[in-house]
């Protein structure tokens, strides 16, 4: 088996600055380098330093597999069992964002802050985002700080080392930045001798120092360490390894995010797109694309019929997800990663688990909707062709990888069935009103599951539910090709005014862009009637991204970002609710259904102080200069 957990993957060398109590940031920030490292150990030939480094990728939180269930969908996209309270979907939907601090989640199953964190383990229940990247930084900055120590190197070694140290540096500012807006940018090491008086700046002076950073790293670092005289060692296992394509997607989307409406209006007052940071986000997505299309890279999309291997790999022992798409990922910490147990059972409902499984989180109606039809057009479009007698039928292929809807069949192997589940005909999944795949508590609430991340057969009839080997692993990638692609037509249309805009030197424009997407899934292009106009193509863009990116931990920060969290329809979840007629068991796409229609479940109540979640109250009075976010 060749499984590549974090701990195989790298150096074996020293692993420094073993994470203490992390309370507050001053704590992560001001701790004294000579309590934990020699440095005339850790820095003096690449061996040690790239073993120091390496502890920066167990600071990369899992934000899909760091709980026993794990929320991190919280847009409009997703809905929770009645009564799991302890959830932060939840305490977004009652506009409790405090739930992102331990202070606030009793049961620890966030992924953002746990009191228990640590950078030196490979617990996946270890690792969250705020005390990790805080420490993190320090410790990008402690290495860049000591690069005079090292001497027994080559320049490629000296490039690969600072080209890490960079990337981490931006990349944990960044995660924190498009939370908590405007931080301040740490890029020295704190005295221990002196106080923390680092001012909050504002989001897009936070962007522009973390862009210096990843453009550093863009080009110090390789395409491929395996192309490296120093990645020859580890030969093979070198694709978590930060690159110049990393940091090239993730200098494009920082900037695209500083140019966004939210970070705009909250820098400058104005509630548009900045067009001159989404140029440079273009600029950065073309110079990676460009890389891509001459072939000089390992990444590529995934063609469809393959379309599942980004998501999970399925009795594949040799194979983690995410195949030649996947550019960022989480490292896989624990076997438990790929087990069946991490991340699949809460998609599976009561009744197809074969025992009552506590939680199930469920596509919402008003999310389902965004898939469109085959041809390209949204439901509500009167040329779309959408039947309400028979939903199911031509819609968006996508809509038939992501997404379980009334009537398919779930279960093959009906050998187990008891008298009862025979004669209610259970394989099907009856998520008509009424129907026994309906419950607010065990079922779906929605008339709709997600399986996106697992096989139809992932239940407890057929296999792979409770399996505590390696026949199903997921993998939720931070960053892959076809968000890539989104961005850059978001950034093209944005920055140059038009939908068939391009960079200058390259020919891709943004409509092109998003038909790439599109056509890879087999959906028609992007209509002439919403291609003409910046309005509507921005219309059907974020359609694409919530389709394409549905469920990947996007939608609440894209909400977010382009001002919509507070405005409706994207405040409120829904149910399917309607009456089956007649099942076609050989082609459930084909069955027919009456008084299709959606009920309200939750209505969001959000006001403009949820654009930004709350600082913690313990650092915020750690100094004036670091106030709280408005509001809170």
């Amino acid at each position: 088996m060749k499984r590549t957990y974090i701990r195989t993957l790298f150096y074996g060398g020293l692993l420094s600055l073993c994470c203490l109590g992390m309370t507050s940031c001053e704590d992560y920030l001001d701790k004294a380098p000579e309590s934990s490292v020699n440095p005339n150990d850790a820095f003096k030939n690449f061996r040690n330093f790239q073993g120091f480094t390496e502890e920066l990728y167990y600071c990369i939180p899992d934000f899909a597999h760091g709980y026993w269930n794990n929320s991190f969908n919280w847009g409009e996209d997703e809905i929770l069992s009645f009564s799991i309270d302890y959830h932060m979907g939840y305490k977004i939907d009652m506009g409790d964002f405090w739930g992102w601090q331990s202070g606030y989640d009793g049961w620890q199953s966030g992924w953002m802050d746990r009191s228990n964190t640590k950078a030196n383990s490979t617990d996946r229940f270890q690792k969250s985002l705020w005390p990790l990247a805080w420490y993190g930084i320090r410790k990008a900055n402690l290495g860049l700080e000591n690069m005079d120590k090292l001497v027994e190197a080559t320049d490629e070694q000296r490039n690969l080392i600072m080209g890490q140290l960079y990337f981490f540096r931006a990349w944990f500012h960044f995660e924190l930045m498009q939370y908590f807006g405007g931080l301040p940018y740490i890029d020295s090491v704190p005295s221990s001798s002196e106080p923390l008086r680092y001012p909050r700046l504002s989001y897009q002076e936070c962007a522009d120092l973390a862009a210096a950073d990843f453009r550093r790293a863009a080009d110090l670092l390789p395409v491929d360490w395996d192309n490296t005289t120093t990645g020859k060692p580890t030969f093979g296992n070198n694709q978590q390894r930060i690159n110049k394509i990393m940091a090239l997607g993730y200098l494009g989307k920082n900037y695209l995010w500083a140019g966004s409406p939210l970070m705009n209006y909250a820098t400058n007052g104005s509630k548009t797109y900045n067009a001159d940071y989404c140029k440079k986000a273009a600029e950065a997505f073309a110079e990676l694309l460009k890389l891509v299309d001459a072939g000089q890279t390992q990444y590529d999309l995934v063609d469809f019929a393959h379309y599942s291997d980004i998501f999970y790999s399925f009795k594949q022992n040799s194979k983690n997800p995410g195949s030649t798409e996947a550019i960022f990922q989480t490292p896989m910490y624990d076997w438990w990663m790929g087990s069946g147990w991490s991340l699949g059972p809460q998609f599976v409902p009561s009744i197809l688990a074969n025992e009552t499984n506590g939680v199930v989180f469920c596509p919402t109606a008003n999310y389902v909707n965004y898939y469109g039809m085959a041809n390209g057009l949204p439901l509500k479009d009167p040329d779309s062709g959408f039947d309400e007698e028979h939903p199911w039928r031509d819609r968006d292929p996508r809509f038939y990888t992501d997404i379980t809807y009334d009537g398919l069949q779930v279960i093959e192997n009906t050998a187990k069935f008891t008298s009862e589940q025979k004669e209610k005909e259970i394989q099907y999944a009856n998520l008509y009103t009424g129907g026994n795949y309906r419950d607010i508590k065990n079922e779906s609430r929605t008339g709709y599951l997600l399986h996106k991340y697992t096989p139809l057969v992932v239940n407890g009839f057929d296999e792979g539910l409770r399996d505590y080997g390696d026949a199903l692993t997921i993998q939720v990638s931070w960053m892959r090709m076809s968000d890539i692609y989104l961005m850059y037509a978001e950034a093209v249309a944005n920055g140059y005014g038009s939908p068939t805009s391009v960079v200058n030197g390259y020919s891709l424009t943004a409509l092109d862009a998003v038909n790439k997407i599109r056509n890879r899934a087999g959906v028609e292009d992007v209509a002439d009637k919403y291609a003409g106009s910046l309005d509507g193509f921005m219309s059907e863009l974020r359609r694409e991204r919530a389709v394409e990116l549905a469920y990947e931990g996007h939608r609440f920060n894209d909400l977010r970002r382009w001002l919509l969290l507070t405005e409706s329809p994207y405040t409120i979840k829904t149910s399917q609710e309607f009456d089956r007629v007649e099942l076609d068991k050989k082609d459930p796409t084909q069955s027919r259904v009456a008084n299709f229609r959606e009920e309200v479940i939750v209505t969001r109540n959000f006001s403009e102080k949820h654009y930004w979640m709350p600082l913690k109250v313990s650092d915020v009075n750690i100094y004036p200069e670091l106030y709280q976010n408005p509001g809170w």
